[in-house]
Order: structure tokens, then sequence, then C-alpha cells
């Protein structure tokens, strides 16, 4: 269980610092993507950070959780805006917000209102 943690986190983090920096460098296909969703181009410099900051947290001990908790919820986004919006495939962040869900799962003991008194 532990090398299949370790496996997910590394690709997690290789998939979310590519997307996040490609999204912070502004890569064209990130900029007209932010442009075709509609919230403005901040949104895309937000989405960057937090996907930099929450790969960097999948490796933070004790703050594993919170990383996986923010990529995932990234996810359920990116999911909603492809279904909804952007078209295409919806499935790449779907099942980047599955493997968020199995390292939160993974590290379910390190969520504070989830801990035992």
């Amino acid at each position: 269980m532990k090398i299949a943690v370790l496996i997910v986190k590394a690709l997690l983090t290789l998939a979310f610092v590519a997307a996040g920096v490609s999204k912070l460098l502004g890569v064209e296909m990130m900029v007209q993507t932010f442009e075709q969703v509609g919230v403005g181009q901040w949104f895309r410099y937000v989405t960057g950070i937090i996907e930099v900051g929450g790969a960097a947290l999948l490796w933070v001990p004790a703050r594993q959780w919170l990383g996986a908790a923010l990529l995932g919820a990234t996810m359920v986004g990116a999911v909603l805006a492809h279904l909804l919006i952007l078209g295409p495939s919806a499935i790449p962040a779907a099942v980047l917000g599955l493997l968020c869900a199995f390292i939160l799962f993974a590290h379910r003991e390190q969520i504070p209102f989830l801990a035992k008194a």
C-alpha cells in the first residue's frame, strides 16, 4: 500500500506541477481554455497556484490530506467545466480526481475533524 501511495503521489505531482506551471506561465492553450470558461484570467492564476501548492502539500507530513483535498476539489471544478462548457472529455480530470481521493483516503488519519478524541 505504501508503494502505491508513493507512486500515485509522484504521478499527481508531475501532472499538477506541469498543469499549474503552464497556467502560471500563460501557455496559450491555458489562456484560451480559461477565456472559453469565461471566469477571467485571474482564475487561471488562482488555479495554477492551487495546483502547484497542492502538489507540494502532497509531500508535507501531516498535510498530505490537505493537498489531496485541494487538488481533488480542483478536479471537481475541471470535470464540471468540461461537462458544462468545454466539451471534449472530462475523463482525464475525473481520473486525476479519483487519484486524489485515493491519497485523501490513504491519509485520512491526518484530517483534524476526523481525528479521534
